[in-house]
């Protein structure tokens, strides 16, 4: 190592409170992160995706009942809020989805350098937000 050349900062004890509010995490690492929150959102919501589904398909009653907790609610719980955790779980499922294609493509066709790591992130981030815009404004009635 010569003495011009400028030497690289080491962190061998990382402060989680001081050090990670300051890193500059790649895009990448974002969509990587957002990957695994949302397997979270969806595994937590299992019960409800699970009643849902149930709820749907067992008779013509139980499906109107399905559809009122979309407007009325569910007891205490708004119509609205309701809508906002089934758009939450659309986004999990999307994000996860399109993410999940990603990582198996990366796998598969060893793609894996900083270019093509952004470039999908981007990819991922953009057709999972619109994908969910869309269905969010089919779910509140906009069209």
């Amino acid at each position: 190592m010569t003495q011009l050349a400028k030497k690289r900062p080491e962190f061998r004890n990382i402060n989680a409170l001081t050090d990670l509010p300051t890193y500059r995490l790649p895009l990448a690492g974002i969509v990587s992160i957002l990957h695994r929150i949302s397997g979270f959102i969806m595994f937590l919501l299992l019960p409800l995706i699970v009643w849902m589904f149930d709820t749907s398909v067992s008779s013509e009653i139980s499906f109107a009942k399905f559809s009122a907790a979309f407007t009325v609610g569910l007891g205490f719980v708004p119509g609205v809020l309701v809508k906002v955790v089934v758009l939450g779980l659309i986004w999990a499922y999307l994000h996860h989805l399109i993410a999940g294609v990603r990582h198996v493509y990366m796998d598969v066709n060893h793609a894996v350098s900083k270019e093509f790591g952004k470039s999908s992130a981007v990819v991922t981030l953009a057709l999972s937000l619109g994908l969910t815009a869309a269905l969010g404004a089919k779910l509140f009635g906009l069209y």
